[in-house]
């Protein structure tokens, strides 16, 4: 198993500090405050480094959890060619345990990383790279781990609560995967809706029918979405109004929108600034003759 570098990362870190630091100094050159400013930089940098060497930290004890494991599974292999020995069973089931724990362990300081890098002051992509290089290798584990069990089944030492406890490793991933779907289409469905908006225009008869229009006003409350057009505000931002008179009945900021005739002289409807345009109301009601 390709084991994750983390020498790569920590220079990266420590180099773009050192590249900050000597860019703030340059910047503070002629200054009257450059005792102080470069107290207040030596406080960002040292906090920075303070966190970076927590994060290397748990890393190497991921990364140290991890080399355990090979060496326990390593021992497995050599002793499963003898595992009708009582002594060598015993230390088949010794060594499976222990790798199991140890990837438990490790499944917990990886969610512990991500809570840590999440919560600091440093934004590296490169980090989060091998955050998730460390979930797929526990993953590739787990599966190493499966296999290496079968093979023990084969040679019948299979150990039942083992089995249990993989099984138990399997669905907590599952559940994981689970969760974090149901968030990102829930983030999905939310920025759906944000970005939804209904537009509708009609002649004065028309709009009155459909219970929009009453003595010249906008009715308030639910319409009828049926009747309306649904559109993303992101990628509709021109309405082709198909007359050559045409009035705005529902408030849209002024500036955010321009109200212009085309070459058959019939409006069109132009939106500038969706976001201002749609700020007041996400309902766009035309009157039209």
């Amino acid at each position: 198993m390709k084991q994750v570098k983390n020498f790569g990362v920590k220079a990266f870190c420590v180099a773009a500090m050192a590249s900050a630091l000597m860019a703030c100094n340059e910047g503070m050159k002629g200054s009257g405050n450059v005792d102080r400013e470069r107290d207040s930089l030596r406080n960002i940098i040292d906090q920075k480094d303070n966190e970076i060497n927590d994060l290397m930290g748990t890393f190497n004890e991921i990364q140290q959890g991890f080399d355990l494991i090979n060496e326990a599974e390593g021992r497995v292999n050599m002793l499963k060619d003898n595992a009708e020995n009582n002594s060598s069973r015993e230390n088949i089931r010794e060594n499976m345990t222990f790798i199991q724990e140890t990837m438990e362990e490790n499944r917990r300081k990886i969610e512990e990383l991500e809570n840590k890098l999440s919560s600091s002051t440093i934004n590296s992509s490169k980090l989060k790279e091998t955050i998730s290089n460390l979930t797929l290798q526990l993953n590739a584990k787990t599966a190493e781990l499966e296999a290496l069990r079968a093979q023990l089944a084969e040679k019948d030492v299979m150990i039942a609560e083992l089995g249990t406890a993989v099984n138990t490793l399997k669905d907590e991933n599952a559940q994981v995967k689970q969760q974090k779907d149901e968030v990102e289409q829930i983030a999905k469905n939310q920025d759906s809706q944000l970005n939804t908006a209904w537009y509708v225009f009609g002649t004065s008869k028309e709009l009155k029918e459909q219970g929009i229009l009453q003595k010249g006003e906008v009715l308030k409350g639910d319409y009828n979405k049926e009747y309306f057009t649904k559109i993303d505000i992101r990628k509709v931002n021109v309405i082709s109004l198909e007359s050559k008179s045409a009035s705005l009945l529902t408030n849209h900021p002024a500036g955010s929108y321009t109200l212009l005739k085309d070459s058959k002289g019939e409006y069109t409807l132009r939106i500038t600034d969706a976001q201002k345009f749609w700020s007041v109301s996400k309902y766009l009601v035309v009157k039209v003759k």
